[in-house]
């Protein structure tokens, strides 16, 4: 504002021009610089493509739960110098020598060698069972909740984590089993079990349970049975639905023994050893269901 005024008072012209490079505003006539920046309402880039648009961007990564530091990390050079090259004063060779024991010293903290390794099993975790990016940054948001609550203490990081994966697929309706992600963990599932259950009471969770429908097309997928045979089976689980067959019961089994009964009523040959090996549901289980299945809805057809 103070430039403006002196420029007005000295120069009788005033025309302005913007240099869109160095971000000044001057006066063409006597050159004089007006102290308030300009600010760029543009685009971020001018790039016709994915790999010009990521070359000319002014941001960095966007940041992400699933790292320890989120994507924000700070590197303090051990030179005491500046920008420039100068020596630094004592003073702020004092000041500089205290950042960097504070930043080493944050990164060895034990939260922080928790999160690396939880962190670590959580890509490799995810890759193994394909996971959704948004499934992965919720696992991540909840398991650092869960060690703010400082009940990580003396419990398995694997396990814990493993847990934590589970109840984010229950809670964003991802359908992966507890037996599904025991295997991928390298967890036995009576740990895995034990661990939910001890975290759902301590974060007080309740997610809703999965419904059989969801593993029906999982499953047809490993027996590359007909589309047909797939709508039957859906239709299946619609008339248990209804008639409260699969009320506390495990899902990927009602699943399993609707596609069998339905592969059996259209025909195909599909063994119960292998339907068991891809749901990972024992045949007498799957026979077992089969036959609550046929004694409480009867006969199906296709509508």
């Amino acid at each position: 504002m103070l430039t403006e005024l002196i420029h007005q008072r000295n120069c009788k012209k005033n025309e302005m021009v913007t240099d869109v490079h160095t971000g000044e505003i001057a006066c063409s006539s006597c050159g004089i610089v007006s102290l308030e920046p300009i600010v760029d309402l543009g685009m971020e880039s001018s790039g016709l493509n994915a790999s010009d648009y990521q070359n000319n961007s002014r941001v960095g990564a966007k940041r992400s739960l699933k790292m320890i530091d989120m994507g924000l990390s700070t590197l303090i050079e051990s030179k005491d110098k500046d920008v420039t090259g100068k020596s630094l004063s004592v003073e702020n060779r004092r000041m500089f020598y205290r950042l960097r024991m504070w930043d080493r010293n944050s990164r060895s903290a034990v939260t922080s060698k928790s999160f690396q390794k939880a962190f670590t099993l959580l890509d490799a975790i995810s890759s193994k069972l394909g996971l959704p990016e948004s499934v992965i940054e919720e696992s991540a948001y909840l398991f650092r909740k869960i060690a703010a609550r400082k009940i990580l203490a003396g419990r398995s990081t694997a396990a814990m984590l493993s847990a934590t994966i589970y109840a984010t697929c229950r809670i964003t309706d991802t359908p992966r089993t507890l037996q599904d992600i025991s295997d991928a963990a390298n967890i036995k599932k009576k740990v895995l079990q034990r661990t939910y259950r001890f975290l759902a009471k301590e974060m007080d969770l309740s997610p809703e349970a999965y419904t059989p429908s969801e593993f029906v097309t999982r499953i047809a997928k490993g027996l590359t049975i007909s589309e047909k045979t797939q709508r039957l089976a859906f239709k299946i689980l619609d008339l248990c639905a209804k008639k409260q067959v699969s009320t506390s019961k495990n899902p990927m089994a009602m699943a399993a023994a609707a596609v069998h009964l339905a592969s059996t009523m259209n025909m195909e040959k599909v063994s119960q050893l292998k339907i068991s090996k891809i749901s990972g549901i024992s045949a007498v289980t799957i026979r077992e269901r089969r036959k609550e299945i046929v004694n409480k809805i009867g006969d199906v057809t296709i509508g």
